[in-house]
This record gives C-alpha cells, structure tokens and sequence, in this order.
C-alpha cells in the first residue's frame, strides 16, 4: 500500500515544516508499505524510518533539511569512531535492528547543510548530523537518488549487513550545476562504519572530502566493540571531486576485503588511500584498487598530512611532523595492514606525490604489490617502511624529471 504524504498533510511549498505528517505517514506503513513523496519540495527536520518499507521520493520530489535545529533532536550516534551526542540527521534509524529498508525513487534528500552546520556549530551542543544515518539494519537498498549537501557526511552507513547502493548521486562539495556549498568542512559522501557486504555500483560521488571512507570505529572503544568493515566492492562509480576511496583512519574494529574496481577520478586529489596509524590497532588486510583511472588538474591541494599522493598508504596521516625510522613499542594500539594490491591504474595529477607508502617502523605495512602501474605526480614515488613490495610494469614519473 501506498501512503502519500500529502495525505498526511505535507505541503510540498518548501517553507512549511512537514516533519509530522512524513512521520506519520511512516508510523502507519505496514509491513511491505511504500511512504510515497510526490513531486515538489517538502521541508522537514529528522525522520525515523522502520523495518519493512520504502521510502520512494518521486523524480522531481525533494525532501529538504529544516533550519530549526529544534527539529533535529540530539541522540548518541556513533561518529568519527566514538559513541557521542550528536544531532539527528535528516533520514534515520532509531538504532534498535532493523531489515528490509529501501530508498528508491529519483527525487533528491538536501541536508541543507550550508544552513545547518553553521546552526550547528553556533549551537555547539552535539556533533553535526548527516543526511542520511541508517543503524543497524540488514538488507537496506538505496537506488537512484540524489543525496547532497549534508552538514557532515551525507550517508553514513553503521553496523550494517547486505547492503545495495546503486545508481546514486552523493554532492556534498558542489550542486549539480558546478555551485559550491558554502561553509562545510568534513563533508565525506559515503562512510562505511562497521559493516558486511556492502556493494556501491554505477554511482556518482563529489565529495568536499573522502568520496567514500570504510572504517571501523576508532581507538579502545573501536577495539571492544570490534566489528569489522568487511566484504566491500565499489565498481563503475565515478568520482568528480574530493579524496577517493579511503580505508581508515578510523579502523580499529579491522577492515578486510574491499576490492575498488572499474571506476573513474577527475580532478580529484587521490584514487587510494590506506591510513592505519598508531593508536588505532587492528587490521586493514585485502586491499584492491583495480583498472581506475585518475586525472587532476586541481592545484588547490599540495602535499600535507592530509594527503599524501595519488595512491597512498600513511602510517603517520594527520601528523605534521614525524619520525618514521624509530619504532614505538608494540601494544593492543598498533594497527596492522597487510595486503594492498593496485594494478592496471592509470594516474595523472598536479599535486602531491604519485606514489607514497609509508608504513610504521615497529610494525611495516606488508605485502604491496603494483602490477601495471602509471602514475605522474608533482613528485615521484616515496616508499618508507613496507615489507615484501613487488612491482611488476610500474612506471612512475614526476614534474621534476
């Protein structure tokens, strides 16, 4: 059955705050039910979807972040790798399991999020929200939207199992017509926070920050939590601003499997980026980036402890200044990566190196291997640190050659 919000009493004039009537609409949704969003812009603030239904935003229909920060309640949300107050997001689950979820439809989900994180961080009560935040929930969907302009990161997926994201638009960085989002920082496309098999095909992310980030909570709490990343394949998306696929920083419930195939970057700062750092412990083993092709001609980044290179993997990511030839001793804090494998990568940009693997003194990254490998950068490659690198028909050149 179909419940139309308008029947609800959601007014799609873009000024109207429809929070209770889309909630409403979706309190009564049986079991296999559709909430259905006509054409039309409705404002609201968080919603709570349930186990069983869809949520389907028409082409044309866009659901549209209130600027009231009384619409979005503060909840302990897991964040940045930490259980901490935050504010709802736009779309949420409650955080008690969840199944059988699905977004679908061709409308747009704006977090509003030039609006919202200055409200937020005047506020300064709890940690931003996103605009979609899904807990705990098997078998979720999310198939042909528009996600955008979130006051954190746009979609953030936590302790989540079979997942499907196919055919979407993630925009946290720019509109769809080249216009930037004024006044967000951190603004990650798609985050994948302790979750299993979880498929992202045929999509489109510009992100302000990490297009896609895959990690696993962070420090002691990540590691008595311990729920893995794992189980992860992004192909034939295209990337169009911001850090590429990112494992880590946050990774000490251990990420495992993620194989990053067929995709296109342009004008981004970076395809791969591995980052396992003291502190975190854990793993990151199994690392595929396969047949991608990155071409940047943006300048607006140089090398920094923020990124390293096209393809990189940092022990030391986020530090100024560092010593990577004294070892630290070994503890539960000491991550571990083993297994990063890029091969037929083609690579030319501007800025920052082409090639940067630096692994921890006390404990090398192990096992790299580059297999048909070109990669042009305003420096060459670096390697520091790495136990058992092969390469195998690499080529890499620099500005400086």
């Amino acid at each position: 059955m179909n419940h139309n919000i308008v029947d609800y009493g959601a007014s799609a004039d873009g000024t109207t705050v429809c929070t209770e009537a889309i909630q409403r609409a979706i309190d009564l949704c049986e079991n296999g039910g559709t909430v259905y969003v006509p054409k039309g812009t409705f404002m609201t603030g968080a919603l709570f979807l349930k186990s069983n239904m869809t949520l389907y935003i028409e082409y044309g229909a866009r659901l549209l972040g209130s600027c009231d920060l009384s619409d979005f309640p503060i909840m302990t949300y897991p964040f940045e790798g930490k259980n901490q107050l935050c504010y709802a997001s736009l779309i949420n689950t409650h955080g008690a399991p969840c199944k059988n979820i699905t977004i679908d439809g061709g409308g747009t989900i704006d977090g509003n999020g030039s609006a919202l994180f200055a409200l937020e961080m005047a506020e300064n009560r709890a940690k931003r929200g996103r605009t979609i935040c899904i807990r705990n929930t098997d078998n979720l969907t999310v198939r042909n939207v528009k996600i955008r302009q979130s006051p954190s990161w746009c979609l953030h997926l936590v302790y989540c199992k079979n997942v499907l994201l196919e055919s979407i638009e993630v925009h946290s960085k720019y509109d769809e017509n080249g216009r930037i989002y004024e006044g967000i920082y951190n603004g990650d496309g798609i985050d994948i926070d302790s979750c299993e098999n979880v498929r992202v095909l045929n999509s489109l992310i510009a992100s302000q920050d990490d297009c896609i980030a895959v990690k696993s909570g962070r420090g002691e709490e990540g590691r008595r939590v311990g729920i893995p990343s794992r189980d992860i394949l992004i192909e034939n998306c295209a990337f169009k601003s911001g850090f590429g696929v990112a494992v880590g920083s946050e990774m000490s419930g251990g990420v495992e499997n993620v194989y990053v195939k067929n995709c296109t970057f342009e004008n981004m700062h970076s395809i791969a980026s591995i980052k396992a750092v003291r502190g975190r412990g854990a793993y990151i083993k199994n690392i595929h980036y396969e047949n991608c092709t990155l071409v940047n001609r943006n300048r607006d980044i140089t090398d920094s402890r923020w990124f390293r290179g096209a393809l990189y993997a940092d022990a030391f990511y986020g530090e100024d200044e560092f010593d990577a030839d004294t070892p630290a001793p070994i503890s539960d804090g000491t991550p571990v990566v083993d297994g990063i494998y890029m091969k037929n990568i083609d690579v030319y940009t501007v800025a920052g190196n082409a090639v940067y693997l630096c692994g921890l003194p006390e404990m090398p990254y192990k096992n790299v291997f580059l297999e048909n490998v070109t990669a042009h950068g305003k420096y060459g490659m670096k390697v520091k640190n790495i136990e058992n690198l092969k390469t195998v028909n690499v080529k890499v050149t620099s500005d400086f050659e």
